[in-house]
């Protein structure tokens, strides 16, 4: 059982703030390595993605390689490697989700929002991404935005949610939480 870690130098463009609340989220845990999945949502909040510099910089923190720390941020999908827009729309293009309208959902919001799949628009609102399963197969088609859930979705009411999305306007999804907060809010 690790009971103290190391104090690291900062890297360069991480906050003092920043490193002191890596090393107390690493600090609550007996065994520091179990401190990753938070750390790597502390940096992606701060961030807006998990950088090569974080990955080395929870590695320092935590007394592990950045091998190990980079396994676990590419194993995760909720680990984003590039820079995302305010807000992250996945769409299920899993078999009942295609079956019932989602591989057209997807088709039409790439055409909206002249973006490909894992592409963001020009003006950093949205972030595209076509996705296996939301896990919620009860209310296909599931559209999620910022991993809250927009069931039951048409190509119309999906276009409609990232125009509302783009203009800055509260967006409630149909269940959860009682709006999506932007991308590196809820990292």
């Amino acid at each position: 059982m690790q009971t103290s870690l190391p104090e690291r130098e900062s890297r360069p463009g991480f906050r003092d703030s920043t490193m002191a609340e890596l090393r107390e989220i690493a600090a609550r845990y007996p065994q520091s390595r179990s401190a990753l999945l938070p750390m790597l949502h502390l940096l992606q909040s701060v961030e807006g993605c998990v950088t090569p510099e974080g990955i080395e910089t929870c590695a320092d923190v935590l007394g592990i390689s950045a091998a190990e720390v980079s396994g676990v941020a590419t194993f995760y999908t909720m680990y984003k490697r590039r820079p995302v827009g305010d807000y992250h729309v996945g769409v299920c293009t899993n078999t009942l989700c295609a079956v019932m309208g989602g591989d057209l959902i997807f088709e039409r919001l790439k055409d909206h929002l002249d973006v490909g799949n894992d592409e963001t628009t020009e003006d950093g609102a949205i972030t595209l991404e076509h996705v296996e399963c939301n896990a919620a197969c009860d209310y296909a088609p599931v559209v999620m935005a910022n991993w809250e859930f927009f069931d039951e979705q048409t190509p119309a009411s999906t276009c409609a949610l990232a125009d509302r999305m783009r203009a800055g306007q509260k967006v409630r999804p149909t269940r959860g939480a009682d709006e999506v907060v932007d991308f590196r809010a809820m990292s």
